[in-house]
C-alpha cells in the first residue's frame, strides 16, 4: 500500500494544493498512517492556504480490491478533513468502492468525483 501527496495532479483543481495517493491494498494497519499524512498536510503551509470547507483530494483509483477497510479508511480521512474545516472529495473511485461506500452510506458524507464515463446520460 502506498500513499502520498501531489500538487499538480492532471485534471485537480489549481486552487486546492493538496491530493492525498492511495494505492494499492488498504490494510487496517495502514489507516492511522493515511490519517496522520492528512493531518500533516493539513496543519502544513499548504493546508493553510485552503479556504475554509476547500475540498482535500484523495485520489483512490489505485486501491486494488476494494473492501470495508478502505471503506473505513476512507471514513477516516472524511473525519480528519472535517475537524480542520475541510471536506474530502475522492477521485477516479474504482465501481466497486463506489458501491460499498453506497452500501454503507458514505457516498453521502464524501464528494464522490465523476469522471467522463462515469456520467449518467441525461434521459429525453
Amino acid at each position: 500500500m502506498i500513499f502520498a501527496r501531489r500538487s499538480g495532479l492532471p485534471g485537480v483543481d489549481a486552487e486546492n494544493p493538496i491530493t492525498l495517493t492511495v494505492t494499492g491494498r488498504v490494510s487496517r494497519a495502514v489507516v492511522p498512517d493515511l490519517c496522520a499524512e492528512l493531518e500533516r498536510a493539513l496543519a502544513g503551509p499548504r493546508g493553510a492556504a485552503l479556504a475554509p470547507g476547500a475540498a482535500v483530494d484523495c485520489d483512490v483509483g489505485g486501491i486494488v480490491r476494494p473492501d470495508l477497510t478502505a471503506v473505513e479508511a476512507v471514513a477516516r480521512l472524511g473525519l480528519v478533513a472535517r475537524r480542520a474545516g475541510h471536506t474530502l472529495r475522492l477521485r477516479r473511485v474504482p465501481p466497486e468502492l463506489r458501491a460499498l461506500l453506497d452500501l454503507v452510506g458514505l457516498a453521502d458524507v464524501v464528494t464522490l468525483e465523476e469522471g467522463p464515463g462515469e456520467r449518467v446520460p441525461d434521459a429525453h
